[in-house]
């Protein structure tokens, strides 16, 4: 029963706080709009914040030039040379997952998520070694951004 409450108590936590944890490595947040709303929010506070916004991917209007159907599904690519080159001087391996995107869906009951890969992920997947700091502001950036988007 105390195995139980260990597993189903943090479980619990997570969901009722909007923020759960999806595929291996990626953090996924609650949003209380639609997906182009919440997408074109985290546009906003990206450039307010100074982040470069590279790309904004429809991945649902891109199914149906092929004559598929596909949820809402948006995808924001963005960085920033000053925080993510630091990184690749760390571990040059990390250039595969930079820059930085946001994946924003509906699921199949009308849910809006706002995802983006986990920089402690990210350390153990290309073996980051000496960046603790970077990784741990990069972390810090990714969640208010997240948080501002999604609220």
């Amino acid at each position: 029963m105390k195995t139980l409450k260990a597993v189903a108590l943090p479980l619990i936590f997570l969901l009722c706080s909007g923020v759960a944890q999806a595929a291996e490595g990626l953090i996924v947040v609650k949003s209380n709009h639609g997906v182009a709303a919440t997408a074109d929010k985290l546009e906003a506070v990206l450039s307010e914040k100074g982040m470069k916004i590279m790309n904004r991917i429809d991945h649902a209007a891109g199914a149906e030039s092929a004559g598929l159907e596909l949820r809402p599904t948006e995808v924001v690519i963005f960085g920033n040379p000053k925080v993510g080159s630091p990184l690749m001087q760390c571990a040059q391996s990390v250039a595969v997952d930079l820059p930085q995107k946001a994946l924003i869906w509906e699921d199949e009951s009308g849910q809006v998520w706002l995802g983006y890969n986990d920089p402690q992920y990210l350390k153990t997947r290309h073996s980051i070694e000496g960046c603790d700091a970077v990784l741990e502001k990069v972390g810090n950036a990714l969640a208010n951004f997240a948080k501002a988007a999604t609220h």
